[in-house]
């Protein structure tokens, strides 16, 4: 037996956790060879497994390791502190078990709810750890079921269709044939649009068999990290041959398989460190800035403590100090001596500080919380903030900063999605300098705009595109018969349901799910009319193209006769006849679709796509033909210059089943049987004689039975000799074949699309009005069906993608007929109008019209932008052979980079688009959401900023901007725009001169024009000031300390900023500078994931759950689903948090003063000993259960003004702004009606019973009687709002006090020896003077504070006072009160006017 050194073993072990730690990358193999090796012997041994542990404690750990974080708070050590003190017999003021009562019934509710919310995360774990896998074996030669946890780095999973993927997995191989697998991310960033993901290039060949256990090769990836989006490696071959690989290549843990069978991946990481796990970081923790408040006045509350102990202390030594002789009531020590009154004194320092520990509110912190549990429960279930629409409401994901939403001073929105609606809509677009301006198509949104929402005007344009179905009768049966029996989810979310067949079918269509989950699909953004002008010259382009082709040679042309003629069908233009000659007439405009092309002879009629795309080879070189059309380049651009992606009706989210051949050869008796089941109602016998056909929601639909005559598959023919039927030689392979269920083109009436960006899907819808329609798209290729029914499959070289740098997106692809590699571009007309280059060998016309071309687009894309228009330029490069295979070779170095893999990739894309050729340019609507302006309009008459972040041109941004009220025509708004930074500091510095000088008025005028400045001075107004900057220049200042400086204080009185063409970083950057340098109140609101910096550096983060995912929305604090919603969260929800909160915290600061004193007050005649005339029982339930749930229900349910009148008066919003309700006046007014309140209720009862002989208790017990009601009805005079809740609450701390003090009074007969609380409180309640003296006192306690209230309301009300005057009024009476506004920058207080009928309120004078 070979002895092994331990110490030895443990260094290489660790030796190589250290080397991992090390190295910049990760490098894995397969564990198949080292099966079955002990886990201590595998190659990837280092690294962690997949099981995953979110719970912070064991059974063991939970008790210490849950004190040791809640001693984290200094209030809790500050307070078991002096419950260990108090055990120390020469300090000590109460029973020393009685003092560690409050403490520890804290810190048990608190450890109760983190044990429970733990639980919870451990039954989750559970759970997901053991769901089961497919991991493959090399001992059973297969895949076998095995749990999450015990999977591992480097093995080989398989994840089938609908099945969430257990790890994040490399993935090599898949069912699809073209090797691309569909994931759903909702799990992890909540978009529901597929994500494609497809085989690492260069492995072996999709459609070859798979054997992990032939995997040889070595995986080298970047190290574990959170970014989503970027992922880079490559495969080592045995050969040191490298296959890079990227993002689009990893499958992540928590996503969904869809519409593939099956996907076979290595694990590269598993369990915590899964991209999906490190992002996983819990709830956001962020302070309020009125909790900020809070700890400095705990700070005087600790310095007022320490006071009153001070004096306590001095008292009790010049107490003693005053004897002559001992007092015989002292007790010496054991040793006979008496104390020195000096060390006693300081021995009492600590005695006070137990005796007057509330003063700190223990309490305070748990019922904050408890409040703000409470807010957010009523915010997030405000049936104002539900959008029906979208089934979402609001949610508050950070829930200790719900009174900053009513203190918010500067709003930072983005425009796209979040003030717009990001429904991408076509508009106009220009080619080759001609502009075409779809007014048939506006005129059709004009329209829709007006009946927005209903199904009668989809299905009316529609009709015209699709015919009823040959089987509606039969699948209505089926419907009916099977509605809601065994619809699996997967069909619920299908692709492919088409739109709409009739309005009776759309809603059917909709309930299923089949069309509503996809995303970008409302018939505003699907349906676009074409330009007349447009379309027919598209069409007669494309008839001389391809008549020029189809005489090029012999290989393009079908041999003639009879049997190429094929039977119409919905595909297939009939042959001409003069019984099909139709009557001409407008109506007659054909919709553009393959079934409209005309054939080009009785005996020519091809089958669409046949002849037409022949396969590659050598036969396809390049022939002289016609010239292809910028037209038709421009329409294919639009297709295929995007990352859309493909499904048909077939293509269901759920595994594909097999079906029988369509193209099986049929017998006469089973067409007729088929023919005959048709015939069964008179309007099914309808449709099959006249002919009205359409193609099926599922092209498999009718293999359940074998075809009828008049259903005759499309892909079949007869043989020239009259055999047996079969598939045309011509058809290429991606044409749609009914016997394999594999993706392909179809009937663009099947299609439907799935894309990341809704301007790529509706100009992906606009190509398909013109009959370009993109029929498939695989990493290799993408298919283009042409208005005449010809098929273009372009190969896919490469795609460069977007990104924020470039702002420009490419597809490099070979043309399938002249087999040149052509490059289109898309992007912004800033990015692509610098890429315009001259071609070589370019004539002087050839160079005028290019200028022409260049200098009419830019003239279009102004006139866009002026009209709100989102504007994209579209431009094409033919690449020479020579310059792809030098680029290449770079292209594939930086693809199997791992370091800065990202930069080289951008690099290479930038290397190649040079020297462009513009095509056109397209304008994009973008429709505001419902009530945008009024909102806004309402956030400015509340006194906050607006400021508006984007990334679109100046001139689209500036119309928005006065769409939606951003920005009115009486505004000055200054234009920064420059390249030069010293241009820039002069005009920033002139800009403050003249603003420091004349100040917001007409002065400003010619100053403004001057700038650049924008709008018109109606006379007697003072207007505001509005500015507008370009990222370019925002760059520049944000670079040096002076320019951020001078641009803050310009933005100071503007009311509005519009920051155009701004990226990322400069959004957030921009909230940190204002943030900062003002000293103010953010908000930031945005919808997309290029605003979640933004969101995160603002003190309140909004993310709305639009079109563009949910990536905002986790990174956000709150999250709402229309900018609208904003209104109320901030007018009304904000206003009551902010009110709410800030009067509890003072009430409770003022509660425990109040009853803290009366203590204090009776050392003045114990001789400072320290001594309670309060029994110490009664005195913790005095805070822990009498006083604690009326001010906690005041903070949860009260209201000061209702919502109606908030949202009707913004101007009431400032209260929150200037901090006034919260301010450290109002705190010591707190303080000193505490103090007085408590002086009324020690020293009536003491001047009522002084001279008696009652005891202690007997005299403690109607002070404490008077300051419960005391304190109570003080919170009663506060209460604006009273609810049931209050009664019960208020009466129910009476009652509970009475009730406990009753009972402790008859069974505690020696509890505090030698005086005892016996039976006080009874006898005390047959007293009359008890009654009058409780009496008394309340009124002479309270009567100051309710005189103060009268006279604040009677001779300087307050805002909030006419608002709840305004409240009571009954609703015939109702007047709208105008606000002075222009008082509010410096008084908080802002004054209503008087109650006669408004008039407008003029603009807020600027300081």
């Amino acid at each position: 037996m070979r002895w092994t050194d331990p110490m030895a073993s443990l260094g290489r072990r660790w030796g190589r956790r250290r080397q991992e730690q090390d190295s910049a990358v990760r490098t894995l193999v397969s564990n198949l060879p080292y099966e079955d090796l002990k886990k201590k012997e595998q190659p990837n041994r280092q690294y962690k497994g997949n099981a995953v542990k979110t719970t912070k404690y064991t059974l063991w750990s939970f008790v210490p390791k849950n004190l040791y974080e809640q001693f984290h708070r200094v209030a809790n050590i500050y307070f078991v502190g002096l419950a260990v003190l108090n055990f120390v017999p020469v300090v000590n003021a109460f029973q020393p078990e009685v003092a560690l009562i409050p403490i520890c019934v804290i810190l048990a509710l608190t450890a109760i709810k983190d044990g429970w919310e733990d639980f919870r995360r451990y039954q989750t774990d559970q759970k997901l750890n053991n769901l089961p896998c497919s991991v493959y074996s090399r001992r059973e030669m297969g895949f076998v079921e095995r749990r999450w946890k015990d999977m591992r780095v480097g093995d080989f999973v398989k994840v089938v269709s609908n099945e969430i993927i257990p790890a994040d997995i490399l993935l090599l191989h898949t069912s699809d044939p073209n090797g691309v697998c569909l994931m759903e991310t909702s799990n992890l960033d909540g978009e529901t649009n597929l994500k494609q993901r497809k085989v690492v290039p260069g492995f072996p060949a999709p459609d070859s068999p798979f054997k992990p256990g032939g995997f040889k090769s070595t995986v080298v990836c970047e190290k574990p990290n959170n970014d989503l989006n970027h992922f880079s490696g490559y495969i080592e071959k045995p050969d040191k041959k490298k296959l890079g690989f990227g993002i689009d290549s990893l499958l992540l843990r928590g996503c969904t398989i869809r519409n593939t069978d099956e996907a076979t991946g290595i694990v590269v990481y598993a369990g915590h460190e899964t991209k999906s796990m490190l992002n996983n970081s819990g709830a956001r923790n962020k302070r309020s800035k009125l909790e900020r408040k809070l700890n400095s006045d705990v700070l005087y509350c600790v310095l007022l403590l320490f006071t009153l102990c001070l004096v306590g202390a001095l008292g009790h030594a010049i107490w003693l100090e005053s004897f002559s002789s001992v007092p015989p009531y002292l007790v010496p020590d054991s040793d006979g001596h008496f104390i020195p009154s000096t060390l006693a004194g300081f021995y009492m320092f600590f005695t006070m500080i137990i005796l007057l520990q509330v003063l700190i509110p223990i309490s305070l912190y748990v019922s904050i919380e408890l409040v703000k549990m409470g807010q957010v429960f009523f915010i997030s279930h405000d049936v104002d903030l539900y959008d029906q629409e979208t089934d979402t409401r609001v949610q508050c994901q950070t829930l200790n900063i719900t009174e900053d939403l009513g203190q918010i001073q500067y709003v930072f929105s983005d425009k796209t999605g979040t003030l717009t609606e990001n429904k991408m809509v076509f508009r106009r677009c220009t080619i080759m300098a001609t502009e075409y301006s779809h007014s048939e198509n506006a005129a059709r949104l004009a329209v829709l705009g007006e009946t927005e929402g209903t199904d009668d005007e989809v299905t009316l344009f529609q009709q015209r595109q699709k015919q009823p179905s040959l089987f509606a009768e039969e699948e209505e049966e089926e419907e009916e018969k099977g509605s809601g029996e065994g619809r699996p989810e997967a069909t619920r979310r299908s692709h492919g349901a088409k739109a709409d067949v009739g309005s009776n079918q759309r809603s059917k269509v909709n309930a299923a799910g089949a069309h509503g989950d996809l995303a970008f699909s409302s018939p505003l953004e699907t349906v676009v009319v074409p330009d007349s002008k447009l379309q027919q010259e598209v069409l007669e382009a494309e008839r001389q193209w391809e008549e020029g082709h189809l005489h090029q040679g012999p290989h393009l042309a079908p041999t003639p006769g009879p049997h190429l003629a094929p039977t119409p069908g919905p595909h297939l233009a009939p042959t001409p006849g003069p019984h099909l000659a139709p009557t001409p007439g407008p109506h007659l405009a054909p919709t553009p679709g393959p079934h409209l092309a005309p054939t080009p002879g009785p005996h020519l009629a091809p089958t669409p796509g046949s002849h037409l795309t022949p396969t590659p080879g050598p036969h396809l070189a390049p022939t002289p033909g016609p010239e292809w059309s910028p037209h038709l380049d421009f329409l294919v651009a639009l297709a295929i210059c995007n990352t859309v992606l493909v499904s048909t009706a077939t293509a269901q989210r759920q595994r594909v089943k097999g079906r029988r051949n369509s193209c099986a050869p049929q017998t006469l008796g089973g067409r007729l049987r088929g023919l005959l089941k048709k015939m069964r109602s008179p309007r099914s016998m309808f449709k099959v004689f006249t002919g009205k056909q359409e193609p099926l929601a599922d092209p498999f639909a009718a293999d359940e039975e074998p075809p009828d005559i008049l259903d005759t598959p499309d892909v079949c023919t007869t043989t020239p000799e009259g055999g047996s039927p079969k598939t045309q030689p011509e058809v290429t392979p991606h044409q749609p074949q009914r016997q394999r269920p594999e993706p392909g083109p179809s009937s663009p009436d099947d299609v439907c699309y799935e894309s990341q960006s809704p301007d790529e899907a509706a100009l992906v819808h606009a190509a398909r009005a013109y009959g370009f329609t993109l029929l498939e798209r695989t990493p290799d290729r993408v298919t283009v069906r042409l208005p005449r029914g010809a098929l273009l499959t372009y190969e896919v070289i490469d795609v460069l993608t977007f990104d924020s740098t470039r702002k420009r997106m490419s597809v490099l692809v070979r043309h399938p007929r002249t087999r040149e590699i052509l490059l289109y571009t898309k992007g912004a007309d800033s990015a692509v109008m610098e890429l315009l280059g001259e071609p070589a060998g370019e004539s002087a016309s050839q160079r005028e019209l290019r200028k022409r071309v260049c200098s009419s687009t830019q003239r279009h894309l102004d006139m866009y932008a002026r009209d709100g228009l989102r504007t994209l330029c579209f431009a094409k490069k033919v690449v020479s052979q020579k310059e792809y295979d030098d680029w290449s070779l770079v292209r594939q170095q930086a693809i199997s980079a791992i370091e800065n893999r990202e930069e080289l990739l951008m690099d290479t894309a930038v290397q190649l688009e040079t020297s462009l050729t513009l095509i056109g340019a397209t304008g994009i609507e973008d429709r505001l959401q419902e009530n945008v302006p009024e909102t806004i309009e309402a956030l400015r008459e509340a006194g906050m900023q607006v400021w508006v972040l984007t990334g679109d041109k100046p001139e689209t941004a500036v119309n928005i901007a006065y769409s939606c009220k951003l920005l009115d025509h009486r505004d000055l708004v200054f234009t920064l725009n420059t390249d030069n930074k010293d241009v820039c500091r002069s005009t920033l510095e002139c800009m403050l001169e003249e603003v420091r000088r004349y100040g917001p008025d007409a002065h400003l005028r010619g100053f403004a024009e001057t700038f650049g400045g924008q709008g018109s001075i109606g006379l007697g107004e003072d207007p505001t000031i509005g500015l507008m900057i370009d990222g370019r220049t925002l760059g520049m200042v944000l670079e040096e300390e002076d320019l951020r400086s001078k641009f803050v204080e310009l933005c100071r009185p503007c009311r509005s900023v519009l920051c155009c063409r701004v990226t990322p970083l400069q959004k957030s950057t921009v909230v940190k500078l204002v943030r900062d340098k003002l000293q103010v109140m953010t908000l930031a609101i945005g919808d997309g994931a290029n605003d979640v910096n933004m969101i995160q550096a603002a003190d309140v983060g909004i993310g709305i759950s639009g079109q563009e995912g949910m990536q905002a929305v986790m990174a956000s604090d709150f999250a709402i689903s229309r900018f609208k919603h904003l209104r109320k969260l901030l007018l009304v929800h904000g206003h009551w948090c902010y009110s709410r909160l800030s009067n509890m915290v003072i009430y409770f600061f003022y509660k425990n003063l109040a009853y803290v004193a009366l203590l204090f007050w009776y050392q003045f005649y114990c001789g400072f000993s320290g001594t309670a005339m309060i029994d110490y029982w009664l005195m913790i339930f005095f805070n822990l259960l009498f006083t604690s749930v009326p001010p906690i229900m005041h903070g949860i349910m009260d209201q000061d003004v209702s919502a109606t009148t908030l949202l009707s008066i913004p101007e009431l919003y400032k209260i929150g702004q200037h901090s006034a309700g919260y301010r450290r006046s109002a705190f010591w007014i707190g303080m000193l009606d505490a103090f007085y309140q408590s002086l009324v209720c020690f020293f009536i009862p003491y001047l009522t019973y002084q001279g008696s002989d009652i005891d202690i208790f007997a005299f403690g017990n109607p002070i404490n009687t008077v300051s419960l009601f005391t304190l109570i009805l003080h919170l009663a005079i506060e209460i604006n709002a009273w609810t049931v809740v209050h009664w019960v609450v208020m009466v129910g701390s009476v009652l509970l006090y009475f009730g406990v003090t009753l009972a402790y009074s008859a069974i505690c007969v020696t509890c505090n020896p030698p005086s005892n609380p016996y039976w006080i409180m009874q006898q005390q309640m047959a007293d009359p003077m008890f009654y009058l003296t409780c009496l008394i006192t309340i009124v002479v306690a309270l009567l100051p504070k309710y005189i103060v209230q009268v006279l604040r309301g009677t001779l300087a009300p307050s805002p909030l006072l006419f608002a709840r005057q305004l409240d009571r009024m009954p609703p015939s009476l109702e007047e709208p009160i105008p606000i002075n506004a222009s008082a509010a920058p410096n008084d908080p207080r802002f004054t209503l006017s008087s109650l006669s009928s408004p008039s407008p309120s003029p603009p807020p004078t600027l300081a």
